[in-house]
């Protein structure tokens, strides 16, 4: 297979944490050509979506003392050639959030991938249908306590009720700009204010969850199945589990009742093209649906002592391509 990335900057990627790598490393593994660009590299002509792309050779990491080490420089780049989308088997869109008009405009020209040669992951319709915050609310009986609202009154009514609530931005990625807040807190009215952008901008709020001492539990879907799962646990003073915010990482396995959120979410994630995902689950209530580069196949190969990456390549070599119709 000919495989392409679009992902950030190359040199901006932690090999030793990020799933892209782990993936691009996985299919280099199983002798498939590996190609990389950023989503300003993307192109229409005639009707087609063509991308600046560069053929990449990555040196594996190895596990050392617990610690997943790369070796310096951990990849290669060839020469940088304008080639049309299609000559690719899949691409595989791995931008990181957040969704800006610069990202939403990259899933407009990537429509323009013939589906009947060439697999998008994930599809650019679903990544505009499904906001990573938004897009667990039709799953009613999965989540917590919701409301999105920018209206400092009803926001204020939803935390006194429930006495603490945690307010997440709808477009945050990592953990960025999430707040806990608290009934009868002297600074709520500044939070909402600062958040929402004095009222013009929606924010999510939940129920706050005390379970989530204990973790918030990634679990990573692949065509709605899941494959692996590892719990965030907050550190310190912290409350939020995110590993990009300290949160240190546990070995973890799906309850029943987890499974039971997966099999809820599998349809729908088929159906609008999400094959390769990450929920948070805390307490047993599904929190987020991550879509577009959901990370955590390092610290689940790490501490289960699998290879993720490799399952997910191969479930791509064995894919019929234009098998989604959304």
């Amino acid at each position: 297979m000919k495989l392409a990335f679009i992902v950030d900057p190359i040199e901006r990627l932690d090999p030793g944490h990020d799933t892209s790598v782990a993936l691009m490393e996985a299919a280099q593994g199983q002798g498939h050509e590996v190609w990389v660009a950023q989503a300003e590299n993307l192109q229409v002509i005639e009707s087609k979506a063509w991308a600046f792309t560069r053929p990449i050779t990555i040196q594996p990491v190895a596990l050392k003392d617990g610690i997943w080490k790369a070796p310096q420089p951990w990849y290669s780049l060839g020469e940088s050639t304008l080639i049309p989308l299609e000559q690719m088997d899949a691409v595989l869109m791995r931008k990181d959030p957040p969704v800006s008009t610069a990202y939403l405009y990259a899933t407009y020209l990537l429509d323009y991938i013939d589906p009947n040669k060439t697999l998008v992951l994930n599809h650019p319709q679903g990544l505009r249908a499904a906001n990573e915050k938004m897009f667990a609310l039709q799953f009613k009986d999965a989540i917590p306590d919701t409301i999105v609202s920018q209206d400092k009154s009803v926001i204020g009514e939803f935390v006194e009720a429930k006495g603490m609530a945690v307010l997440k931005p709808l477009g945050g990625k990592a953990g960025e700009g999430i707040l806990l807040l608290a009934a009868g807190d002297r600074n709520f009215n500044s939070l909402i204010e600062i958040s929402t952008l004095q009222g013009q901008l929606p924010v999510m709020v939940q129920e706050y969850l005390p379970q989530a001492q204990e973790g918030d539990k990634r679990i990573i879907l692949l065509n709605g199945e899941p494959i692996g799962a590892v719990n965030r646990i907050p550190s310190g003073k912290e409350f939020r589990g995110n590993m990009a915010t300290g949160g240190r990482v546990a070995q973890s396995s799906l309850t029943e009742r987890e499974q039971s959120i997966c099999q809820q979410l599998a349809p729908t994630l088929r159906k609008f093209g999400l094959l390769f995902v990450g929920i948070d689950v805390i307490g047993g209530y599904l929190t987020e649906i991550n879509v577009t580069s959901p990370t955590g196949i390092r610290e689940i190969d790490r501490l289960d002592g699998v290879r993720l990456g490799d399952r997910v390549v191969e479930w791509l070599a064995n894919t019929k391509r234009g098998y989604f119709d959304v």
